[in-house]
C-alpha cells in the first residue's frame, strides 16, 4: 500500500521550512561580531598616541622652561649692565659738574683780573654801567635824580633789582669805598625815627622785605651818608643805588675777548 501524504504532513513541512527561512534571514540581518583583537589594536594605538602627546608636551614644556630661564638670565644681566652704566653715567655727570664748577671759578677769577684793568670788559657778568662786586651788580643813578623811598624802590624793581643792602663785610668795605652821600638804603621803613648809627652796625639790622603797601607819609626810611646811617620821612627824596645778582661768568666770552685782543 502506497504512503499517503496527508494535509497535516504538508502543513508541518511548510511550517518547518518557514521557520528555517526566518532563522536564516535573521542570521543574515545580524552584524557579524567584531573580533576582540581589533579592539585591542585600536586601544593600543590610542594609548601610544596619548603617550606620544604627553612626551611631546613634556619636551615642549622643558624647552619652554629652558627658554624662559635664558630670557630671565638675559634680563637680569641686562639690568646689571644698565645699573652699571647708570652708575658710570652718574659718576661722569658728577665729574663734569665738578669740572664745570672749577672752570667757572677759574673764569671768574680771570674775569676779575680783566675787570680791574677795564671796568667795561666784555666778560663782566653785569649790564653796562653796572659795577661788579662779589656776586652782585650795583647801579648808581645820577646824583641829580632824587626820588622818594617808595619810588626809588619801584625804579630798582624795574631793573629786576632792589635798593642797596649790606649783609657782609666785603660789601661793607666796597660801599665805604664808594663814598656814598644822601642815598636811600634797602632798610625796612619804620614808624619811629631811630638815632643815627655807624654803617658797620647796620649789617645785622633787619633789611627791607618788600612790603611797600604799608608805607605812608608818617614812616621813616634809612639813608646813607658816607659811613653813617640816618632815618628821615620816606616821602623825602634821595639818590638811588640798586643791586642785583650777577650772572655767571661765561668762559666763551673770556676766550673770545682774548682772541680779539690778540688780533689787535
Amino acid at each position: 500500500m502506497s504512503e499517503e501524504v496527508t494535509y497535516a504532513d504538508l502543513k508541518f513541512q511548510d511550517s518547518s521550512q518557514t521557520e528555517n527561512i526566518q532563522k536564516f534571514d535573521k542570521f543574515e540581518k545580524e552584524d557579524p561580531p567584531v573580533p576582540s583583537h581589533v579592539w585591542r589594536q585600536g586601544a593600543l594605538a590610542l594609548t601610544l598616541l596619548c603617550l606620544l602627546l604627553l612626551i611631546g608636551l613634556g619636551v615642549f614644556g622643558a624647552i619652554c622652561m629652558e627658554k624662559l630661564n635664558k630670557l630671565q638670565n638675559f634680563k637680569e644681566e641686562l639690568q646689571r649692565n644698565l645699573s652699571l652704566q647708570l652708575m658710570q653715567n652718574t659718576n661722569s655727570s658728577q665729574k663734569i659738574r665738578n669740572l664745570s664748577i672749577k672752570l667757572e671759578e677759574i673764569a671768574t677769577k680771570l674775569c676779575r683780573e680783566l675787570y680791574t684793568k677795564n671796568k667795561e670788559h666784555k666778560c663782566k657778568p653785569c649790564p653796562e654801567e653796572w659795577m661788579w662786586h662779589d656776586d652782585k651788580c650795583y647801579l648808581l643813578h645820577a646824583y641829580q635824580r632824587q626820588e622818594t623811598w617808595q619810588k626809588s624802590d619801584e625804579i630798582c624793581s624795574g631793573y629786576n633789582a632792589s635798593l642797596l643792602t649790606i649783609k657782609s663785610k666785603s660789601v661793607l668795605e666796597f660801599i665805604k669805598s664808594l663814598m656814598l652821600s644822601n642815598f636811600w638804603l634797602g632798610l625796612s621803613p619804620r614808624k619811629d625815627n631811630p638815632r643815627y648809627r655807624n654803617l658797620d652796625t647796620v649789617i645785622l639790622l633787619h633789611w627791607f622785605t618788600r612790603n611797600t603797601s604799608v608805607i605812608n607819609d608818617k614812616m621813616y626810611c634809612g639813608w646813607i651818608h658816607y659811613t653813617t646811617v640816618y632815618y628821615t620821612k620816606c616821602t623825602e627824596t634821595k639818590s638811588i643805588i640798586c643791586e642785583k645778582l650777577a650772572q655767571s661768568v661765561k668762559i666763551e666770552s673770556i676766550l673770545m675777548s682774548e682772541v680779539l685782543d690778540g688780533r689787535k
